[in-house]
């Protein structure tokens, strides 16, 4: 008994404390991003560079929060101005309960509500007397200035503006903020040649290129609208109240957070909402909203005579016309004869042929895939590729990759004296190719009823000022475009390159104008159904989508100016799997909807439940099995539309040249084509089965496209007419 005795207090020393207790085990701490607010005008703006990682309990309080963020930027701000601070959430309302209710701030609390990652939550501090001396009435006309990043995640979306004059940079007691204002060019135009690829290349960065730290960046890459997503109006402050005094900020507190009292209260953009007002269950009836009759102003799909095609290049040429070889083919030369007269070199004009042979390499690059771009100009005997020799000598193809140009020098030269003016063109370097696929596009094609918008990426090497980034896409930078896309097939109807700030929204937004822009309805004709995601979803777009006969639906963010506020019968956050909730406001349903996370959406033309179902794993003791729960239709018809263009947008990316070039317009050049071949061959498909024959495939289209480019049809077999029942 001694001897076990013994050893049990020997193992037990080897967990015991100082006093013979078991350790506690040490709680995991969770990293948050913690910066700075500072006045800006009439308003708050987070001040750039000074967002810190700050390690903390999951469970820790506002005030030792606080305490902990003061203490963390502190140690990296000699100059730190004395406190009191407060603590404060992204649209600047103070930390005091978890939104949505008024139950004290704990940060797992606050986590599980927003359905955020800790890595991805950031908190402010503010000077107390800046807090209070702020004026929120200026809500509505001062400025968020946005410029674009210079390192990279199109978001997830997105460089605004908003309506607001440009207030200059001030020094705020030890914080310094600067304003975004241009910056003087001191250097010459020999100064902006960047490299022996870039030489006679104007530089095209903008004065302003980096905003890595602005807050309203950071709400479009995470699919938000700074207009839209904000905090709530100044108009809901009470006039008469001293500013200063304790009544008045408390009634702000309260105006940040979703309150259970009743009462009407009216949004920025004129919707009513009403705090006493019930979510329905799934159980409540709703009345189907009167659907629009599909009058669309030319038949849907493609827009040409049966007979007219029966190749792939002339579905091709119907979108990137011969014309524009032989253009491309000019401007080239004239840009290539100063770059290599630079150097003491002349150069060797390139044709139309030239140019259709290129392109045809570029289309077969994509679909066979080597390390390097030498290598398919490999002279191994066993290792080695036949058909690029045979087309254009590696050395051709890569003097055409360099000097490759889309407009004429001399107007670039006349454009690159008109920047900082209104005059100026961003897009010059790819107006006359932009303008021509745009309208082939249109011209040659009708959507069917079913109708979407998609942002897209652009990844290039050079550094612009019209560069973006997407998080959910990529973590490298590039051009984003936005899309109308046909949801029954992928066809890209029409698009747009987002220009940045200069170009930005004035009033509703981007997401609102994007969509204004490319639904036209004019051209479209009424009843189409728009499926967006939640960048675009807002009351304010699908109300005037309907006096527009479009209808719309999509995801939406719960804190976008026009959601309802009522949280009587809300949907809970730990209710069962398919547990759903929906409230009508005038011709608007909003629907919640439990799946593995929380779901909320909006539309125009849904009814809130129509018995559907869908199949999902639930544990149930030690195993899972498929159960059968309830789900809005909204989701399953938005779900459903949206597949085909996933697909489409993915091999947009795809068919893309091994190189990557440095100038911004030829990546445009490579997304181009890359619209021009995904959409021909889409063109191909749906003639095809009209003419009751089997289409080719997309690898069979291709491969007779290259060979047609190439004049190459005497002994390949896959080059054969459309017309004929070839699978390839």
């Amino acid at each position: 008994m001694e001897y076990k005795s013994s050893k049990s207090k020997d193992r037990q020393s080897f967990n015991d404390g100082p006093k013979g207790k078991h350790k506690p085990k040490e709680r995991k701490q969770v990293q948050v991003n913690v910066g700075v607010m500072v006045p800006h005008g009439t308003d708050l703006k987070p001040l750039r560079g000074k967002t810190l990682l700050l390690f903390t309990d999951p469970d820790v309080a506002a005030p030792d929060l606080l305490k902990q963020a003061v203490e963390k930027i502190g140690t990296f701000i000699m100059d730190m101005p004395e406190g009191p601070y407060v603590l404060l959430y992204h649209d600047c309302s103070e930390v005091v309960y978890v939104p949505g209710s008024e139950r004290p701030f704990k940060l797992s609390e606050y986590k599980k509500e927003v359905g955020k990652p800790y890595a991805r939550i950031t908190f402010f501090i503010c000077l107390e007397k800046h807090y209070k001396r702020v004026d929120d009435t200026s809500d509505s006309d001062s400025e968020i200035v946005i410029t674009t990043r210079s390192t990279a995640k199109f978001n997830q979306a997105d460089t605004l503006r908003k309506l607001v004059p440009v207030v200059p940079a001030v020094a705020v007691e030890g914080f310094h903020a600067s304003a975004s204002v241009p910056k003087k060019n001191t250097t010459n135009n020999a100064d902006c040649i960047v490299g022996s690829d870039e030489e006679l290349d104007f530089c095209d960065q903008d004065s302003v290129a980096s905003s890595v730290d602005s807050s309203a960046e950071d709400m479009f890459i995470d699919d938000m609208d700074p207009i839209l997503d904000r905090r709530p109006s100044s108009d809901l402050y009470l006039p008469e109240e001293d500013y200063d005094s304790k009544d008045a900020l408390q009634h702000r507190k309260r105006l940040c957070l979703s309150s259970a009292e009743g009462g009407d209260r009216k949004s920025e953009n004129g919707f009513y909402w009403t705090e006493t007002e019930k979510w329905q269950s799934s159980d409540e009836a709703d009345v189907e909203p009167p659907l629009l009759v599909f009058t669309p102003n030319q038949n849907p799909g493609p827009q040409i005579l049966p007979n007219r095609c029966s190749s792939a290049l002339q579905f091709f040429q119907l979108l990137f016309p011969k014309s524009m070889f032989q253009t491309i083919a000019g401007y080239t030369n004239s840009y290539a004869a100063k770059y290599e007269e630079r150097k003491g070199k002349l150069w060797n004009f390139i044709s139309q042929s030239d140019m259709k042979s290129y392109v045809a390499l570029v289309i077969y690059m994509g679909m066979f895939r080597c390390s390097s771009l030498s290598d398919y100009w490999s002279e191994s005997q066993h290792f080695s590729l036949s058909f690029p020799a045979k087309i254009m000598s590696y050395r051709k193809f890569l003097s055409i990759s360099i000097v490759l140009h889309l407009s004429e020098s001399r107007e670039d030269e006349k454009n690159i004296l008109k920047k900082g003016t209104a005059g100026y063109e961003r897009l010059g370097k790819i107006q006359p190719l932009y303008q021509v696929i745009r309208e082939s596009c249109k011209s040659y094609f009708h959507p069917f009823q079913n109708i979407t918008i998609v942002e897209r990426m652009v990844k290039p090497q050079a550094g612009t000022g019209l560069k973006q980034s997407l998080k959910s896409r990529s973590p490298n930078m590039g051009f984003k475009l936005f899309a109308l896309t046909d949801c029954t097939c992928g066809y890209t109807w029409d698009f747009f390159v987002y220009e940045g700030k200069s170009c930005a929204s004035r009033s509703e937004g981007l997401s609102y104008e994007t969509v204004m822009a490319l639904v036209d309805e004019n051209m479209l004709g009424s009843g189409y159904k728009l499926f967006v995601d939640k960048f675009y979803t807002s009351p304010t777009l699908f109300t005037d989508l309907l006096d527009k006969k479009v209808l719309a639906c999509g995801p939406v963010w719960p804190n976008r100016t026009g959601y309802p506020k009522s949280v009587k019968n809300k949907l809970l956050s730990n209710a069962p799997r398919g547990t759903m909730r929906w409230i009508r406001q005038d011709k608007l349903l909003f629907v919640e909807w439990k799946d593995s996370r929380e779901v909320q959406m909006c539309s125009s033309f849904h009814k809130a439940y129509e018995g559907d179902t869908v199949q999902r794993k639930v544990r149930q003791d030690a195993h899972r099995t498929l159960e059968e729960i309830p789900v809005p239709a909204v989701v399953l018809d938005y779900s459903k539309n949206m597949e085909a263009v996933d697909s489409s947008d993915c091999v947009t990316e795809h068919f893309r040249a091994i190189h990557k070039p440095k100038k911004w317009y030829q990546c445009m050049f490579y997304h181009f084509l890359d619209i021009a071949v995904e959409n021909a061959f889409i063109m191909q498909e749906l003639v095809t089965k009209e003419n009751g024959k089997k289409p080719l495939t997309r690898k069979a289209f291709l491969q007779a496209l290259i060979l047609e480019l190439t004049d190459i049809d005497s002994l390949d077999s896959a080059a054969v007419p459309l017309s004929l029942s070839s699978s390839g």
